[in-house]
């Protein structure tokens, strides 16, 4: 299954499976496990070793993520964003300009790898001392990335009771992140249409 790291960053807030949300990179402990399972799609951009997690790294992924999140509501507009951002949204052109300063905090500039005995391939080089700003500029690459391509128009923001999560639309009639979602959002139509009969009419809301 592909996964995509603005993807992960973002669902790191997500419905905790009893009416609530929770948030992965709430503590600094958090944000290191986290971080070391995004390890193989950092692979040759963040040295994940030398990583040592603090709040202050902390409160930046988290200001990444809520810059990406309110680039995610933009691009599932018109329909409503995830629940979760909806009343605390930053502005769309702050979340552009912000993602953009991240993404330019690490400098790289491509060098030809041309061995002899094989093809010439393209990679990017860093000079970058600091594993924490080339993580932080790695996660803004990647995000840049996303939006500025195909997945962007097949993502969604999971329309559920209670989920919070964003997802990228696999086929035509998908409306759900994952099952357990369309399941508990084909329960919720169920009981509602059960409560309309019963009622009479349309439930009070």
């Amino acid at each position: 299954m592909e996964r995509w790291p603005a993807l992960e960053l973002a669902s790191t807030v997500r419905h905790d499976g009893d009416g609530g949300v929770v948030d992965d990179l709430a503590s600094v402990e958090g944000v290191t496990r986290w971080v070391e399972a995004q390890a193989e799609s950092l692979s040759g951009q963040v040295r994940i070793r030398e990583l040592s997690v603090d709040e202050a790294l902390r409160s930046e992924i988290v200001a990444l993520r809520q810059a990406v999140r309110a680039l995610f509501a933009r691009a599932v507009s018109p329909a409503p964003p995830s629940p979760a951002d909806a009343r605390r949204l930053m502005p769309a052109e702050e979340a552009l300009s912000y993602l953009n300063s991240v993404a330019a905090r690490e400098s790289v500039v491509p060098q030809l790898d041309w061995p002899s005995d094989g093809t010439p391939a393209v990679r990017l080089v860093s000079a970058e001392g600091d594993p924490a700003v080339r993580l932080l500029a790695a996660l803004a690459r990647a995000a840049v990335d996303f939006l500025s391509g195909p997945h962007r128009d097949r993502l969604r923001a999971c329309s559920a009771p209670r989920c919070v999560r964003y997802f990228v639309k696999s086929h035509g009639r998908q409306e759900w992140c994952k099952p357990s979602c369309g399941n508990r959002a084909r329960a919720a139509r169920h009981y509602q249409r059960q409560r309309q009969a019963t009622d009479g009419g349309p439930a009070a809301s």
